[in-house]
């Protein structure tokens, strides 16, 4: 006979099983629609302590995926840099996939102006110059932004999460393993792996807590802001996910199809955890671990996407520095009666480009915003119009991120033939998030020399 303890323990393990066995997408879902009802409870029926427990849900999520990012970044770069030893042609593959990101940025960038010229999202908006408020503690400018790239304290670097730095100081890291050589590299270039395998893991828990996670985030925004600040930002919210769904879905979908000549279909099967998990958590660093496998999965080589998936985190963005500064920058110079010309909207183009570094990885895109608008000569203060939908906005913003992280890869290793055509099409089954151990066999598997074509 069973003790009482055991029999009424039995259910909630039960429980906890199913819970467990449920797809993470699921989860996922789940999380989002409690959020959203438990976030309009907290705010019709004026409930303080839900609201303030929504939110220190969602903080505490943040934070946990910020811990991991200064460490995560530094040693993936230093990996990444460092293993092009084992890639041939490795200078080639790497100036193909900056061309790339460069060409996608362009194309989204591209989109982006041609929606806020359509729509005008800064007119009738009922919002004047008075409503915005400038930010003094964020980069303005190209000068700022060029200065703050080298470190002056490399312990500051790490303690403030400045990822701008912690990129730079990983490539000098990587490179100067690549000078010295790999005997006299092997102790530092061992301890650096391991210290990436266990915050790998260590985020991997956090993932975890996405579907809890998702809860806090959308509940606290849904219950301080609620559905009346959308009103008069209806237009310029609709462009942005506008602009990014047609990025994500039609501009990838058409240079997977034309370009690496695979079946798109077959992408979004494959790399629908690293996006399903960037729009709920809103850091293309804090999701890259999942890019990467889902990039091997899809058939890319374990060196080059090593390589391309962490550098793509911290540089490529094409919703965050592309689509969203485009039409940021339209809708402020509208709302302050600016005139924009054909000469600003080709610097609009060309901050997006070049600039896209400054968005390094992490939630939000205030940052790149402000380098756009210093740029142009627009008022700053235009920032303070759109932070409180920032983290709406920041959803899509991010899921297009990521996507495009897996996608030029994909493009580059079918252009130089080394793309798995076999893996790329392979049924890829259920994605378990929530399972640390499920890419154990590929991060087994033996080193094998990358030759290009």
């Amino acid at each position: 006979m069973s003790s009482p303890e055991t029999s009424e323990s039995a259910p909630s393990i039960s429980f906890f099983g199913r819970i467990r066995r449920t797809p993470f997408w699921a989860q996922i879902l789940l999380g989002l629609g409690l959020g959203v009802a438990l976030g309009f409870v907290a705010r019709e029926a004026e409930v303080s302590w839900l609201t303030t427990t929504l939110t220190q849900i969602g903080t505490i999520f943040v934070q946990l995926l910020k811990l991991a990012v200064p460490p995560l970044v530094f040693s993936a770069i230093v990996i990444s840099v460092a293993n092009l030893r084992t890639v041939n042609n490795a200078a080639r593959l790497a100036a193909r996939t900056l061309l790339w990101f460069a060409i996608t940025s362009l194309i989204a960038v591209s989109i982006g102006l041609l929606i806020g010229i359509v729509t005008n999202p800064g007119h009738g908006t009922g919002l004047t110059a008075h409503d915005g408020s400038k930010l003094t503690d964020v980069t303005a400018s190209w000068t700022d932004f060029l200065t703050g790239l080298v470190p002056t304290n490399i312990v500051d670097s790490f303690v403030k999460v400045n990822v701008l730095q912690i990129v730079f100081l990983g490539i000098v890291f990587g490179a100067a393993l690549l000078k010295i050589g790999e005997k006299k590299g092997e102790p530092f270039l061992k301890l650096t792996q391991s210290v990436l395998d266990l915050v790998q893991t260590a985020l991997w828990w956090i993932i975890r807590l996405s579907p809890l996670g998702t809860l806090g985030l959308i509940g606290k925004s849904v219950a301080v802001y609620g559905w009346s600040l959308l009103s008069p930002l209806a237009t310029f919210t609709a462009d942005v996910y506008v602009g990014c769904a047609i990025v994500l879905f039609g501009v990838y979908s058409l240079l997977l199809r034309f370009v690496a000549k695979v079946n798109p279909l077959d992408f979004f099967k494959g790399a629908w955890p690293a996006i399903q998990l960037a729009f709920v958590s809103r850091s293309s660093v804090g999701t890259m671990p999942v890019t990467r496998r889902v990039t091997i999965d899809l058939g890319v080589p374990r060196e080059y996407a090593s390589f391309a998936v962490p550098f793509g985190a911290t540089t490529k963005m094409d919703g965050c520095a592309a689509i969203y500064p485009s039409l940021a920058a339209i809708f402020v110079a509208q709302v302050y009666g600016i005139h924009l010309g054909i000469g600003d909207y080709l610097l609009i183009a060309f901050v997006s480009v070049i600039g896209s570094a400054a968005t390094a990885g992490l939630t939000g895109a205030i940052v790149m915003l402000t380098l756009t608008l210093s740029t142009l000569g627009l008022p700053l203060e235009g920032v303070g119009l759109l932070i409180a939908i920032d983290p709406i906005l920041d959803m899509i913003r991010t899921a297009t991120n990521v996507a495009g992280q897996a996608v030029v890869p994909i493009l580059v290793a079918a252009r130089e033939g080394i793309l798995d055509r076999t893996a790329f099409a392979a049924p890829k089954g259920d994605f378990n998030l929530a399972d640390p151990e499920a890419g154990a066999a590929e991060a087994a598997a033996p080193e094998k020399e990358l030759v290009t074509a």
